[in-house]
């Protein structure tokens, strides 16, 4: 027969009373995510270690009332905090082949199947424990190390707020995420192109923190519409910051931008070891080259490096931003503003006497037909465009409303690119790749007719440490196709060819989507098939 309700099972264990489950079921109204196991314990109407048992009696699981002092080894280096806190799942003793692992839902198979496998991997047999979900939450909020409580320790909001910063800024992060909850404020880092949550602020200080925020922002008290502004405290650092109301306040995100940070040269960045492809891609007059990706994938950062390669105090380099992230000495930088759109900075720019012009992005057609003329009349810009690969930046001039003939004849190369995240040298563990990854990478060898060389190779498993804030991986690289426009390719889009069709001339003439560059980077060791599949889904 099947199961009553746990609620229902719980009363006739005699665990609880059904008055119990009625105080349990009022709350839930106001906490629809919480379980009815959870809620007892939350609300103490039980014996912790009395009510787990009986929850795994009746789930027909093993159960245990999980604490530090039952954590015999250190989680985090069997699986990432990162997966530790997407599947609620706690590894906490191990003997004779086996680990013991503790999840908040075991009803939840996915979550069970990812850790599985992941532990399989690493030779261990996996053995199931439930536990509350607070408990899980309790011991993550321990493993994040100790930032959480730096934070929470200022009394004073300016002192609060001055942490928060300090903190995202010594953990690497990109952006800091201040978000209003139901019952508090949330602060997540992005570190590496990931969201890691740093601490939990309490209610009762939300309406200070974001007028704090706000004042060092420069933004106005009383509007509760979105905002922008800049915070500029912090010497080194040029922080945006943007503003939006949702249903419980008002979230922040703030852009952490280095002022004066050192360009990497683009072979740095992760593009192929190749000085040739560099010139023939980017040493170039009378045309226009193309970086494209989706927002956060570094295209900014590549057209830097491209122009730290072309510069040179013979050519006079004028660049056009929405804003200026990295100064470059000998260029000329313009800032545009709200009163100044790209095309008009643009216009203005080509009467500047310039041999080589960085348009920051091509949002419209505007943009585009008088970047298309400046390629015609004998200078070089670079720019970027939101496309999913450079075969598609061909899709997208058209698009904007820019003819076949101007394409073929000023498009000169169409870059596109991913950072992927580097695997942690300080604590990524050396293993064989499984017959399974080697299975995806031969199929993508023989898809794209390029034949990886497996004999010997090596992978890593992203474990977790210090260094790494336990994610396993440590800062980001670059995966890049390039296609140059040849005369092949310019014929095919004078014709109106599809993409498809130029797609497949353009693999025929050598050209190699993402997917290969990346298979190179996880043989070569610096990140891992699994992290590629995260970018790009192959499996």
């Amino acid at each position: 027969m099947d199961k009553q309700p746990l609620g229902i099972e719980l009363v006739k264990k005699g665990i609880v009373t059904e008055s119990n489950i009625q105080q349990a079921l009022d709350y839930q109204k106001e906490h629809p995510r919480k379980k009815i196991g959870d809620i007892l314990n939350i609300l103490g109407l039980c014996d912790s270690y009395v009510l787990i048992k009986a929850i795994g009696e009746i789930l027909e699981e093993k159960a245990i009332y999980l604490t530090d002092a039952d954590i015999k080894i250190t989680p985090t280096d069997f699986i990432s905090l990162d997966l530790i806190k997407q599947n609620k799942a706690i590894p906490f003793e191990i003997g004779a082949g086996k680990i013991k692992v503790c999840f908040a839902d075991t009803s939840n198979k996915r979550s069970i199947d990812v850790v599985r496998l992941l532990l399989l991997n690493k030779g261990l047999i996996m053995e199931k424990y439930i536990t509350f979900e607070s408990n899980i939450d309790k011991l993550i909020d321990s493993f994040e190390g100790s930032a959480s409580e730096e934070i929470n320790a200022n009394a004073d909001i300016s002192g609060l707020v001055d942490t928060i910063i300090k903190s995202a800024i010594e953990k690497r992060a990109s952006d800091i995420h201040i978000e209003p909850q139901e019952d508090s404020v949330r602060v997540r880092y992005r570190i590496d192109g990931r969201l890691f949550s740093a601490v939990q602020i309490d209610k009762d200080k939300q309406s200070q923190l974001i007028g704090r925020l706000k004042a060092i922002s420069n933004m106005h008290q009383e509007k509760q519409e979105s905002q922008d502004g800049r915070i500029l405290l912090y010497p080194e650092y040029n922080i945006r910051v943007s503003s939006q109301r949702n249903v419980y306040g008002e979230k922040f995100v703030l852009r952490l931008l280095k002022k004066n940070a050192n360009i990497k040269r683009i072979f740095e960045l992760g593009f192929p070891e190749d000085e040739e492809l560099v010139k023939n891609s980017f040493n170039k007059r009378n045309s226009i080259t193309v970086v494209a990706a989706p927002t956060g994938e570094g295209k900014t950062t590549t057209l830097y490096s491209i122009i730290d390669y072309l510069n040179n105090p013979h050519i006079n380099i004028t660049t056009i931003e929405d804003p200026v992230e990295i100064r470059i000495d000998g260029l000329n930088q313009i800032e545009i503003d709200a009163k100044e759109s790209f095309s008009d900075a643009l216009r203005t720019v080509l009467r500047q006497d310039p041999d080589i012009i960085l348009v920051g992005e091509i949002r419209d057609k505007e943009t585009a037909e008088i970047a298309m003329q400046a390629g015609q009349t004998g200078h070089y810009v670079l720019s970027t465009i939101h496309t999913i690969d450079s075969i598609e930046v061909i899709t997208r001039l058209r698009k904007i409303g820019i003819s076949n003939y101007d394409i073929a004849s000023i498009l000169a190369t169409s870059v596109s690119q991913r950072l992927v995240r580097r695997i942690c040298p300080h604590c990524a563990k050396e293993r064989d790749f499984s017959e399974k990854e080697i299975e995806i990478i031969n199929k993508i060898g023989e898809k794209y007719n390029v034949k990886f060389d497996l004999k010997g190779k090596k992978t890593y498993e992203a474990v977790g440490c210090k260094h790494c804030n336990q994610s396993g991986y440590l800062d980001r690289i670059g995966i890049f196709e390039i296609l140059n426009i040849n005369d092949e390719i310019k014929e095919l889009i004078s014709n109106n060819s599809s993409s498809m069709e130029i797609r497949k001339a353009a693999l025929e003439l050598g050209y190699k989507p993402l997917i290969v560059d990346g298979i190179y980077k996880v043989l070569s060791g610096v990140t891992t098939l699994e992290e590629l599949n995260n970018k790009l889904v192959i499996y």
